[in-house]
């Protein structure tokens, strides 16, 4: 299995490029008289906001994928920046300015959430929290708890009032924002229930085109979200032991048991071809369970040239 660790490609009027944690993406200001996106899905994983040193196999594929699918099945919701999806690993857009916050919506306190209460915080993003609770307790409503967009290091815990006396966010745009990330959380829970699953947790990223929002980047996915099965979920709670879960969770959990959570002089763990394919196969459970979806993995020999290919054609 060939793992994509990043592209370096050039193409034709291309006028930019920035790699991100996960994802290649470059720029076109005048592409059929249109700024696009063509966002090129690696097999990078990242975790406390660090780039681990080995690639996952299709785990670019599936997030791809998965994002596709949750696009399409929510367009209805708000407008998103999808155009296109040439190739397994592809993605190609509409470019619009992101905005500096991503809207992260919590049903259930799980994952840093749950680690803040549990180090005795009640205020989390400027929401505070019931006493009382346990790990992976449903809230009594789905929160928002926004955070700032790094381009390098970690995102940072922000409160909605914060966001408005800093002029991050308009107050009007950031209302929507609000009520996009609430409308698309539902769905999404609609979704995941009817596949036999709860979604726990999840982030969305917004961008302004022309005075419009759009939803950019990923939706629903493994990176993005946190998915727990719902058949055992009460059972696990009532004996206080863990949720059997969807998610990139269990490489943070392994991470922290070998000592890394992306803090100062912290060296990341040897990653065995074992742990590797173990994660992989995560993934690809993943993208099956939650899209319903057999997952097919790209052919066409060496991935960076089948990549390369597809996105000359499309780009015509």
């Amino acid at each position: 299995m060939t793992a994509i660790s990043e592209t370096k490609f050039s193409f034709p009027g291309q006028t930019g490029y920035y790699r991100g944690k996960v994802r290649d993406v470059y720029s076109f200001d005048n592409l059929n008289g249109e700024s696009r996106l063509v966002m090129i899905a690696s097999d990078r994983i990242s975790a406390f906001d660090v780039v681990l040193p080995r690639p996952i196999p299709y785990k670019g594929q599936v997030l791809n994928q998965t994002a596709e699918h949750f696009l399409r099945a929510t367009a209805d919701i708000v407008p998103n920046w999808l155009l296109a999806v040439p190739d397994p690993n592809v993605s190609i857009g509409l470019k619009c300015q992101p905005y500096a916050v991503e809207m992260v919506v919590r049903g259930y306190l799980a994952g840093h959430a749950w680690r803040q209460y549990r180090a005795g915080y009640r205020v989390l993003c400027g929401v505070t929290l019931p006493e009382g609770l346990k790990e992976n307790d449903r809230l009594p409503q789905p929160i928002i708890t926004p955070t700032t967009k790094a381009h390098e290091g970690h995102d940072e815990d922000i409160s909605r009032e914060e966001i408005l006396a800093r002029g991050i966010v308009p107050e009007a745009e950031y209302v929507q924002l609000e009520t996009y990330a609430l409308a698309l959380f539902a769905r999404g829970t609609e979704m995941a229930a009817s596949r036999g699953l709860i979604l726990v947790d999840t982030k969305y990223e917004f961008g302004n085109r022309d005075g419009q929002i759009y939803l950019i980047d990923e939706v629903h996915t493994p990176d993005s979200s946190r998915y727990f099965y719902a058949d055992v979920y009460a059972e696990n709670l009532e004996k206080d032991q863990p949720q059997k879960q969807l998610s990139k969770e269990f490489v943070r959990e392994w991470l922290i048991a070998n000592g890394f959570q992306g803090k100062d002089g912290q060296t990341v763990p040897e990653m065995s071809d074992e742990w590797i394919g173990q994660i992989s196969s995560r993934y690809i459970e993943l993208y099956e369970t939650v899209t319903g979806k057999t997952f097919v993995p790209a052919e066409g020999g060496d991935p960076l040239n089948r990549i390369d290919a597809a996105i000359r054609k499309a780009l015509g």
